[in-house]
């Protein structure tokens, strides 16, 4: 027989018989026939060379090359069991692990602040990084294990490979800054056609508004594109110009600088916010912790209530 395809399951048998030195009892701890323990022992007595067990009145009795083999058999068992069957343990406030978020930069100024705060509490010696990529190299990031998680609006990671889990969904709103000349406590679809806006087209990614604006049936007075949604805090401070942006970075933006924001006067669709994460992290102790973690932080009640607050205080 070739020993290079020995069946280590028989070990499990050589450690069953071994402990009861009955086939029968051997057979109920493995879930097994007597028949199938024999046919077990008989494989493994070819491969050793040896009878390892003989009958004894009611039982089995070990051979001198069984009792040799029993405590290395024993450890190697043991050793399966302890290194790669046993489910991993985490201690957040032990643990030394690095965790890479892929995330925009509006993700990235939302989340990065609060969690940093909140890991100085519950995990002292975890750290963050954070990686901005297009759509096309998203994937092949959390693929490739570049990144851990990804956090944002991120339809092309919606496929089977991918776990995700549902944070917030967010409405759009107008923010401009506090002593806008034109806009008042409401706004009307014919001023809001009027005013001049700034819109963000994130490079190498699609936003929601932006696809919503190229579908309009009327034109929008865009003065000026840019690529990063950090960019409108100064430069909405400094102009009239307006912004139509998702309601938890309005809320931001306005704690930063002298801004504020009323409801859009036209439909659009939610921003809808998951956590990705490729399957081979599923069941990942460390990465379990992580998602868990990052959940009671930015899930939709927190996250609304908050919203909620800084809506009526800047209203």
């Amino acid at each position: 027989m070739d020993d290079k395809f020995f069946d280590l399951n028989l070990l499990r048998v050589f450690d069953a018989v071994y402990r009861h030195r009955n086939l029968t009892r051997a057979g109920d701890q493995l879930d097994l026939s007597q028949p199938a323990v024999s046919a077990a022992l008989a494989r493994l007595r070819t491969h050793l060379g040896d009878p390892l067990f003989v009958r004894s009145g009611n039982g089995m009795r070990e051979t001198p090359r069984a009792q040799q083999l029993a405590p290395a058999i024993l450890r190697i068992l043991g050793q399966v069991e302890q290194d790669v069957l046993a489910r991993q343990a985490f201690d957040p406030r032990q643990a030394a692990r690095s965790f890479t978020i892929l995330a925009p930069d509006i993700a990235e100024a939302m989340f990065l602040p609060p969690l940093l705060k909140q890991l100085e509490v519950d995990a002292p010696n975890v750290s963050l990084k954070t990686i901005t990529l297009s759509r096309e190299a998203a994937a092949a990031a959390l693929e490739e294990g570049k990144a851990d998680l990804a956090i944002g609006y991120l339809p092309d990671l919606e496929k089977p490979q991918y776990h995700r889990q549902h944070l917030f969904s967010a409405s759009h709103v107008c923010l401009f800054r506090n002593d806008h000349p034109d806009i008042g406590s409401t706004l009307t679809l014919e001023a809001y056609q009027g005013l001049r806006h700034v819109l963000v087209r994130p490079a190498g990614r699609e936003h929601v508004f932006e696809s919503h604006v190229d579908r309009l049936p009327w034109r929008q007075n865009i003065v000026t594109e840019v690529s990063h949604f950090m960019t409108l805090l100064p430069l909405l401070q400094e102009t009239d110009l307006v912004a139509t942006v998702p309601l938890d970075l309005a809320v931001m933006l306005a704690r930063h600088g002298p801004l504020r924001f009323i409801d859009a006067p036209l439909p659009l669709p939610e921003i809808v916010v998951h956590l990705f994460w490729h399957g081979r992290n599923q069941g990942d102790a460390a990465h379990q912790w992580f998602r868990r973690w990052l959940f009671s932080l930015f899930s939709q009640d927190r996250v609304g209530r908050s919203q909620m607050r800084a809506a009526k205080e800047n209203g």
